[in-house]
């Protein structure tokens, strides 16, 4: 279920099936395959990338983002907020909320924002990308074959924080992101297949070489 999927890094990823391309927070992505569709989960740097925007958009791509985000393009851009359900270039997508609730990371991705994390239809299969996001309540009952979860810690859950969430949502496969490049290290990867057992994990390895 991950063969049309790139990881470029961090939580940039590329799907193509079917006949559409779809990139997740592109960020430093090396194809030049124009996007059908781009989704955005909040508005920092690693995750909503203007040169990468620019280069991979054209007028038929549909970009869907929060609002803070979707004020900010032109073109056919969707707003979005947590607890939407629709369709965009042919594919059915829900938002889900991503914060952060732990004390010292408040101010990272504050609730008001109005961020969010994606659930995809995609090939016949689901996808949720979680964006950058704590281990909240209200992502327990996520239901979904595959599930990409930041685990680097400072700005998202933990290694730790993430197999919980994994352990409490009981997906078919669990993928580690947003670990080896601005926080977190290879080695929480490892640590997240073991404290996530029995839910099966999976790494991809990503175009850019792993930077911590």
């Amino acid at each position: 279920m991950l063969e049309s999927f790139t990881w470029f890094k961090q939580s940039a990823y590329r799907w193509q099936g079917g006949g559409l391309t779809l990139y997740i927070d592109p960020w430093e992505v090396t194809t030049e395959d124009p996007a059908d569709l781009i989704v955005l989960t909040h508005a920092h740097f690693d995750h909503y990338s203007k040169p990468d925007l620019e280069r991979l958009t054209t007028s038929k791509t549909v970009v869907v983002a929060p609002r803070d985000i979707a004020a900010e393009l032109t073109g056919n851009v969707i707003a979005v907020a947590p607890g939407q359900s629709l369709e965009a270039a042919g594919v059915h997508l829900e938002t889900v909320p991503a914060y952060n609730v732990v004390e010292e990371r408040l101010e990272a991705h504050p609730k008001a924002n109005g961020w969010v994390g994606y659930l995809l239809s995609l090939g016949g299969h689901t996808y949720y990308h979680a964006g950058d996001t704590d281990h909240l309540p209200e992502l327990e009952g996520i239901t979904t074959e595959v599930a990409f979860l930041p685990i680097g810690g400072t700005y998202t859950m933990d290694h730790q924080q993430a197999a919980d969430l994994a352990l409490a949502m009981r997906p078919g496969l669990a993928v580690p992101m947003h670990y080896g490049f601005v926080v977190g290290t290879t080695g929480d990867a490892e640590r997240f297949a073991e404290a996530a057992a029995p839910v099966e994990v999976r790494t991809l390895t990503p175009v850019h070489p792993f930077e911590l």
